[in-house]
């Protein structure tokens, strides 16, 4: 505990011990320009009731009434009030990372059940437990299959999430790569879709990896098969990322893909102003000791009893860096055993009926919106979002939106200037039929408010 002099007299003889005549004199070393001579311009202090009243003003000014029609790798579902009530135990929420099996079982056990429903859900063999993020989990991914193939080329789709192309690009920037840059872009057809016939001219011998996103950002599904023949025939694997988790309630896995990264978010994790998230990577079992991360395995103690260990874990950490498969130290644990516990009480047909209902959802709001602009790759499948094209730009008609409580569609012209005004919606389980009709009553005003004028 810190000792705080009580007197005038008990702060002199404190200062003559260590050699000073005044306070000021142990700020000496600092310039006489930089030194504050005044008091501090801050609030005085409150009392408790004070502070209650202040946080619940501040409070009352977070969007509540208002209806969302955001999306675009982060979404809005139920969360059963049982995850909080777990992952808020003393034994998941204060532990740290599980070195110790003898007395970690419940978090092992834990991450090994988050695995086990991942391959499940994705198909794949193996599963980590968990990276920071979907965006995280891409450039991962990526120099997993270069350390696989012992290549160093990367094709990527342009309707893989612009934010997952920015943080990949990041990561590779200061990698030589085949190319001369951090990876190959393939731009996408008049359906929504990668261009297949310019991804076949971009794969290439020194290709590692070609990396699609399906749902892809506009939320259509892409044609994951063909995909994975011209990327296997040229000896790369093929990376699918999927940031609606949601979607795999009813959209057959990416069976085909080499290895499958996914943003967890939908499965109990609330938007949170943009995460924590929790980032996933699966693969085939043979590449198993090209994992980041970590993976938790199932044994047997000496008594035949079940148990958890830590089965593998290629970090910085535990053995030389340049031997090491990743540099992240830590893992979003607390936030995948919110996941496991979504998935856990969804079940298979729960989480089925779930995609249904975003499937619906979207597809009448698909509709319905569309009557006042025009929907763009209306024809090809998608799952719970939508693009929609205005006559006036995503700015005046969000804005416009705002004043009636709405929250319109992420605008995706800083990504696809191509696009025009154009903007991205996404519909889920929560949003409602009046909320629909309310904001495409608003957007079909535009063209009428457009002729007045």
């Amino acid at each position: 505990m810190r000792y705080l002099p009580k007197s005038d007299a008990e702060r002199a003889a404190m200062l003559r011990d260590i050699g000073a005549s005044s306070i000021d004199d142990l700020f000496a070393i600092i310039p006489e320009e930089y030194r504050l001579k005044r008091d501090l311009d801050i609030p005085r202090q409150m009392g408790e009731s004070e502070i209650v009243d202040h946080f619940k003003g501040a409070a009352a000014k977070n969007a509540n009434g208002y209806s969302s029609f955001l999306g675009a790798g982060v979404y809005r579902h139920y969360r059963p009030v049982i995850i909080d009530t777990i992952v808020q135990r003393g034994e998941f929420l204060t532990s740290y990372t599980p070195y110790q099996a003898e007395i970690t079982q419940g978090t092992l056990q834990a991450i090994f059940e988050f695995q086990t429903m991942i391959c499940e859900l994705t198909g794949m063999d193996i599963a980590n437990a968990s990276m920071y993020d979907g965006s995280t989990a891409a450039p991962e991914a990526v120099m997993m299959a270069m350390r696989v193939t012992g290549r160093d080329g990367v094709v990527v789709a342009r309707t893989v999430h612009p934010e997952y192309r920015e943080v990949m690009h990041t990561y590779a920037q200061h990698r030589e790569v085949s190319t001369g840059q951090a990876a190959v872009e393939v731009g996408y057809g008049e359906d929504g879709r990668v261009d297949l016939a310019p991804l076949d001219t971009a794969v290439s011998e020194k290709t590692a990896c070609v990396l699609v996103q399906s749902p892809n950002f506009f939320g259509v599904i892409e044609d994951v098969a063909a995909i994975a023949e011209i990327a296997h025939k040229k000896g790369a694997l093929l990376v699918v990322a999927i940031a609606e988790a949601v979607s795999l309630g009813i959209v057959k896995p990416p069976v085909e893909a080499d290895v499958v990264i996914m943003e967890a978010q939908s499965y109990g994790v609330a938007p949170s102003y943009g995460g924590p998230f929790c980032g996933v990577i699966a693969a085939k079992e043979k590449y198993l000791r090209q994992m980041p991360g970590r993976l938790v395995g199932q044994t047997t103690d000496k008594q035949g009893r079940r148990g958890f260990v830590l089965t593998l874990s290629t970090r910085e950490q535990h053995i030389r860096r340049e031997k090491a498969t990743s540099n992240i130290c830590t893992n979003q644990a607390l936030v995948a055993l919110m996941a496991t516990v979504f998935m856990t009480v969804y079940g298979k047909e729960g989480i089925k009926e779930l995609a249904l209902q975003n499937l619906a959802k979207a597809d009448y709001a698909a509709k319905t919106l569309g009557a006042g602009g025009k929907l763009l790759f209306g024809e090809s499948p998608r799952f719970n979002e939508f693009v929609l094209q205005t006559e006036e730009t995503p700015e005046q008609m969000n804005a416009r939106l705002l004043e009636h409580k709405i929250i319109g569609g992420v605008a995706l012209k800083k990504w696809y200037p191509e696009l025009g005004n154009a903007t991205l919606w996404c519909a889920t389980e929560l949003t409602t039929r009046a909320q629909i009709d309310s904001a495409a009553e608003m957007v079909a005003m535009i063209p009428a408010a457009a002729a007045v004028r």
